[in-house]
């Protein structure tokens, strides 16, 4: 068919441009994903979902001070069970000699041996991620292979290399069923291969493209790719079918690639607003970790866009003799019963709907968040978390509790670390001011020359003069002179001016006496790396009480008011904090993606349908399946980590109320031609097509994740994901098309009419127009078409119903 260019729209015009400049494109992908793909590496994964904490959270300003200021030691719990306390003992004395480990805690009470189970608590020399750390790791489970252990351990969990072995395995089933479902809906079976290419390309754009932001989360680096494909695979499917409909209404393949284009562009894009507005909603919460993901999957919904609009149109002209010769008649099933039942209850279905949807909506709002991911109830569990909820059940809970303070004052830390202690929950306190020397001497203690000579092994007349310039160093000299023997200092500032002057020559020490301070430094180091900083000390709890909940919070407040009682400025770190933070932070995110999540979709639909009423009816709809999948863990009597409400919530908006548009569009074009009922039974049955693709995916995609992932967080938010899909593809083929029915008054009386020029008019020539025409019209048309003609039609009919009238009305007319 030949089109004149003069009146071709600027669609068309850009449409011509991309197919006739397919090379070049082609050639402009092929750099792209070449650098893409070579960057994916570069990109950081970061593993620290404390990082996305806003920096004035207390959670966060205290876990920089600690990577700034202390070095944290790796540890382990190591539980053996089913031993005698003899074996255990000669055990503990092996494992103190195990190269790397630097201690081990184990002696006769409850909270080391109990019920033929020993529990082990190793210090290493080093830190938690040394090389040299977890080979001493390594080294202790080798001593202790044929035992019954149960490791707890921070050491040498690489959760990273976990997740990618995971997530290939997601990918790779998920892509199997992809091929099914797409050669199941598709047309030609060579439209596949199409869709494979398309896909791969943008998932690579996006994943290349991530270098921009230099570090991306765990959590988002891991789902990205599959959510990616589940959420715009509809643009592929868009394009081609639209290409598919151009060739069976007899344009060659060329022009049949220029005109589908031109249509899916504006159709495309106007679907992957929803979308991307509820990953803009989710890119506004407080914490950091919704921009991480709301921007890299946007992102890749903006990289599948181009890739469909610039990179498919040249494919489509390379597959086309494939395509042609693999054609096959429809797969897809007609669903007209499904319609008919739907219309026949269409009396009976909303009411039950309204008093579902209230439930939901009052069962998610009891719905119990949690905000650590070891207390999520989650069956897939890692191995490491399993053993240590087995040292949990045996021992009881370990909860450390950082508290940072400034330093300089040991007195005051002395008396914060007696009050904390006396604390009913608090089970072990660790700071300078109780690490005990010698029998009846603290480290902090104040010590005067001769005592000092005593324990460092030094000469009294060395001892004296040391600490007169230590008093010089600090500017006392009254006490330094007129009272030395009865000067002072607390013992651990002392000894760290006597190492400063050994360092600098000053001070020169006998073979002895240099062997006995070298033992003393060795000692001390361990806990000056980790108990004091170049400005803050650190003063470390344990307290039997779970992670997070009401009791343990108050816990926190009552530790932090007594640290408050000495300082002005008092920093707590630890687990419970950090899920503290965390809620507090949700309570806000709650609400705030809610709104604006349905709030961006309101206005893209007002805009959409012109009409007040119909997008409260499709939010309504999609609301109301968020509000019942959040119900599940209410009704199951489980928890749900807090992040699973925030993604999937504005993901379950933004995305699956593109199948109530997909509905919606096909019910109101068709009412145009026939009765309302009637086009809800054929809008059900054309939109089948399209819902079964995008949502299979999306469902397949979700519970992949769900089942597959052993990371709590990741795999919460596919399962929930999954079983949201689910919820609402099934109110959007039942409940929606009778909402449609039943609410078509209300559509009708909301509907917005822009003012318009009504004029009559009689122009000759070419006419673009936007808007209604009431008339006689001769000459050539070429449009899209809403609306209905009386009288002879010769042209180019698109619509299959419009066949099938006219087919019927010949049939009427023969005798």
């Amino acid at each position: 068919m030949v089109t004149d260019k003069k009146t071709e729209t600027p669609m068309t015009k850009l449409a011509r441009f991309i197919v006739d400049k397919r090379k070049a494109f082609f050639l402009v992908f092929i750099a792209a994903l070449i650098f893409c793909g070579a960057s994916i590496n570069k990109v950081q994964i970061n593993n620290d979902i404390t990082s996305y904490l806003p920096p004035e959270t207390e959670t966060r300003r205290g876990l920089t001070l600690m990577e700034e200021q202390f070095v944290t030691l790796g540890t382990a719990d190591v539980m053996v069970s089913n031993v005698t306390y003899d074996t255990a003992a000669a055990l503990a004395e092996r494992l103190k000699g195990v190269e790397g480990v630097s201690e081990v805690a184990f002696d006769d009470t409850a909270d080391h041996y109990k019920d033929s189970a020993a529990l082990f608590s190793i210090s290493f020399e080093g830190e938690t991620g040394d090389e040299e750390t977890v080979a001493a790791l390594h080294r202790v489970e080798d001593l202790l292979e044929g035992y019954d252990v149960s490791l707890s351990t921070e050491v040498g969990r690489d959760t990273s290399a976990s997740l990618r072995q995971e997530m290939t395995v997601i990918l790779a089933i998920a892509a199997a069923v992809i091929v099914v479902v797409l050669l199941f809906t598709s047309k030609s079976y060579m439209e596949v291969p199409v869709y494979l290419i398309v896909f791969v390309a943008a998932a690579v754009l996006n994943m290349g493209t991530n270098f921009i932001f230099g570090t991306i989360s765990f959590i988002t680096n891991s789902i990205a790719v599959v959510l990616q494909l589940a959420l715009a695979i509809d643009y592929a499917i868009i394009f081609c079918h639209r290409y598919m409909e151009e060739r069976d209404n007899g344009l060659d393949a060329r022009e049949a690639d220029i005109a589908a284009l031109s249509k899916a562009i504006v159709e495309i894009s106007s679907s992957s607003l929803t979308t991307i507005s509820g990953l803009v909603a989710l890119m506004l919460m407080q914490l950091r970790i919704g921009f991480d993901m709301g921007i890299v999957l946007a992102k890749g919904i903006v990289c599948s866009m181009l890739c469909v609009f610039l990179l498919m149109p040249g494919l489509l002209m390379v597959f086309q003799g494939p395509i042609d010769r693999t054609r096959h008649k429809n797969l897809v099933p007609k669903i007209n019963f499904w319609g008919k039942g739907v219309v026949k209850l269409r009396f009976v279905l909303p009411p039950i709907f309204l008093v579902v949807v209230i439930a939901g909506a009052i069962l998610s709002s009891h719905c119990a968040y949690v905000f650590d991911t070891n207390n999520a109830d989650f069956s897939n569990k890692p191995d490491w978390q399993l053993a240590a909820e087995k040292v949990t059940d045996t021992f009881g809970k370990k909860n450390t509790i950082a508290m940072l303070v400034p330093r300089g004052d040991y007195q005051k830390e002395g008396r914060i670390l007696e009050r904390v202690e006396a604390l009913p929950q608090v089970t072990q306190v660790t700071g300078l001011a109780n690490i005990e020397v010698e029998p009846g001497r603290m480290l902090t203690d104040d010590i005067t020359p001769r005592q000092f000579a005593e324990l460092a092994g030094v000469d009294v007349e060395l001892a004296r003069l040391l600490f007169q310039a230590y008093g010089l160093s600090v500017e006392e000299y009254g006490s330094i002179f007129q009272n030395p023997d009865d000067y002072s200092v607390p013992l651990l500032d002392i000894f760290q001016f006597l190492l400063e002057q050994k360092d600098k020559g000053v001070v020169s020490l006998t073979g002895d006496q240099a062997q006995k301070v070298e033992d003393l430094q060795e000692q001390l180091d361990v806990g000056l790396k980790q108990l004091q900083g170049t400005e803050w000390s650190r003063l470390v709890f344990v307290a039997d009480v779970p992670t997070e909940g009401e009791d343990t919070y108050a816990l926190l407040d009552e530790i932090r008011a007594i640290g408050e009682d000495y300082y002005n400025d008092v920093v707590l770190v630890g687990n419970s904090t950090n899920a503290f933070d965390l809620a507090s932070s949700f309570s806000g995110d709650n609400l705030k993606i809610s709104v604006l999540t349905a709030l961006f979709v309101v206005v893209i639909l007002l805009f959409t349908f012109k009409s007040a009423g119909l997008p409260v009816l499709l939010v309504l709809t999609i609301q109301g399946s968020i509000w019942i999948n959040f119900s599940f863990p209410v009704l199951t009597g489980t928890n749900l980590f807090f992040l699973s409400y925030l993604v999937v919530s504005s993901i379950q908006m933004g995305a699956t109320i593109d199948y109530a548009i997909v509905i919606t569009n096909r019910y109101l074009e068709l009412k145009t031609r026939m009765e309302p009922r009637k086009a809800v039974v054929e809008a059900l049955s054309q939109s089948f097509p399209t819902i079964l693709t995008s949502g299979t995916i999306m469902a397949v995609a979700g519970f992949l994740i769900g089942g597959i992932s052993t990371d709590a967080t990741i795999g919460s938010v596919g399962l929930t994901l999954g079983r949201g899909t689910v919820t609402s593809i099934f109110l959007v083929m039942t409940v929606l098309p009778q909402l449609l029915l039943l609410g078509d008054a209300i559509i009708q009386r909301t509907a917005i009419s822009l003012n318009r020029d009504r004029s009559q008019r009689f122009n000759k020539g070419t006419m673009r127009l936007d808007g209604h025409v009431r008339g006689h019209v001769s000459g050539f048309v070429d449009g899209e078409f809403k609306g209905v003609i009386h009288g002879s039609v010769d042209a180019l009919i698109e619509s299959k119903y419009q066949e099938l009238q006219i087919e019927e009305q010949e049939q009427e007319d023969q005798p």
